[in-house]
């Protein structure tokens, strides 16, 4: 397994393929560096390659395990107690992005309670994001499931560009 960059850029490079053009093979490269980095590899990169692949599930159950799978990963690092990961902050900075997902596949769900409560963990771990298109989409996401949770539709997801 190469470095963290070497596996995020393949992470993003498998998800662009999911996206643009070949489902299955995006999503089979998307397992398989899943199973490359378990179950001790990298923990950010570990986490990333979940996030990824719950958006790869067409089942809403399965998109569900895959985002809780990477805010397992993201807390497994971040919790209370001994020395922080080298990871740590750079999954802290992905918090809002993971909870955005998770408010977003509970709402479909339909158990707006949990999607509420993960928008407004969303909206807390927020200020950390910068003033780029990055933050600015994790926003915008936020601001769109929060309303669609008030409205109590479970309705499609709102269209990230993840370019």
């Amino acid at each position: 397994m190469g470095s963290r960059d070497d596996t995020l850029e393949r992470i993003r490079s498998a998800f662009r393929l999911f996206c643009r053009s070949e489902q299955a093979e995006g999503r089979r490269q998307l397992q398989a560096i899943w199973d490359e980095l378990n179950p001790g590899g990298d923990p950010f990169s570990r986490c990333v390659a979940a996030h990824y692949l719950a958006d790869t599930e067409g089942d809403l159950q399965e998109q569900l395990k895959w985002d809780l799978r990477a805010l397992e990963v993201a807390e497994s690092i971040t919790g209370e107690g001994g020395d922080p990961h080298p990871s740590a902050a750079a999954i802290r900075a992905f918090y809002p992005s993971l909870h955005l997902n998770l408010a977003d596949d509970y709402r479909k769900l339909r158990n707006f309670q949990n999607a509420r409560r993960h928008a407004e963990l969303g909206n807390e771990s927020s200020g950390g994001l910068g003033v780029d298109a990055y933050g600015q989409s994790v926003r915008a996401g936020l601001i769109r499931v929060s309303a669609q949770i008030e409205e109590r539709d479970s309705g499609p997801s709102v269209i990230f560009d993840f370019d």
